[in-house]
């Protein structure tokens, strides 16, 4: 299946390059939804990897590339189930996650997030599976996530861990500010800089440079410098399930989805 039309995104193969688009109102949140239609992009990977060189990700929203997980949609399915039936759910949708999220990591072509605007939570942690980050001068990056009393669930940290250095990730995760594009470069997260509204642009040039080599070489490349962190990203699950179990936790989510502001998720 080489192109695909869905409720929350759509993908289109062209010359050897894939375009993944997010499209769900208001901003791209991810929740069972999107999961769903990720998880069929995954599993077209067989028909698709062997005559693509790479896969842009990219959004149609004007707010960004995805302000995180779907809070609401957590919420309202946590709400009236016991403490172990909360846990086990959540327990099995990080799980969802977590398979798609390490199979684009893995992915045998190369990936370029094109990111603009938010890029929070778990659309950060999205952008992170990409082998290439390339953003726009208006691009903000956060994990709000403790306001919530939780970490990151999505792999980010471990992700973020394998490629960065611990300052950087400590102030971000510890503080919940977010960073604009110039200083996410500074660090090494960003690889292009980009005019605004340009980011999809460099991030198909790049795709059309990368289209020149060897696929061969590049998975074997990607597999020795991009190794999935298996047992943090365990971890990680184990960790936020635990955190998730707490009165606290749930209290914040209503706080949120009871927010009368226009992007609550913002730090």
């Amino acid at each position: 299946m080489k192109s695909f039309s869905g409720r929350a995104l759509r993908w289109e193969w062209r010359d050897d390059v894939i375009e993944l688009t997010l499209d769900r109102a208001p901003a791209n949140e991810i929740g069972l939804a999107m999961l769903g239609e990720l998880e069929q992009f995954v599993g077209a990977f067989a028909v698709l990897a062997p005559d693509t060189s790479a896969c842009i990700i990219c959004s149609e929203r004007k707010h960004g590339f995805s302000a995180g997980a779907d809070l609401r949609e957590l919420y309202h399915g946590a709400a009236q189930l016991s403490e172990k039936e909360r846990v086990l759910g959540v327990r099995a949708f990080l799980e969802r996650i977590h398979a798609v999220f390490n199979a684009i990591d893995a992915a045998p072509f190369a990936t370029i997030a094109a990111v603009h605007g938010v890029c929070f939570g778990g659309g950060f942690e999205l952008a992170l599976t990409c082998d290439i980050i390339v953003a726009d001068k208006m691009a903000r990056f956060a994990f709000p996530e403790l306001r919530l009393g939780l970490i990151p669930g999505f792999g980010g940290v471990p992700r973020l861990k394998r490629d960065l250095g611990n300052a950087f990730i400590r102030d971000l995760l510890l503080t919940g500010r977010s960073v604009n594009a110039a200083r996410a470069q500074s660090v090494g997260l960003v690889a292009q800089l980009a005019a605004e509204g340009e980011a999809l642009h460099i991030a198909r040039a790049s795709a059309s440079q990368i289209a020149k080599f060897d696929g061969v070489t590049r998975a074997a490349a990607k597999k020795f410098i991009k190794p999935i962190p298996h047992e943090e990203l365990r971890r990680e699950i184990d960790l936020f399930c635990e955190l998730f179990a707490r009165p606290t936790v749930m209290a914040a989510l209503r706080k949120f989805v009871e927010s009368s502001d226009a992007m609550p998720y913002l730090p």
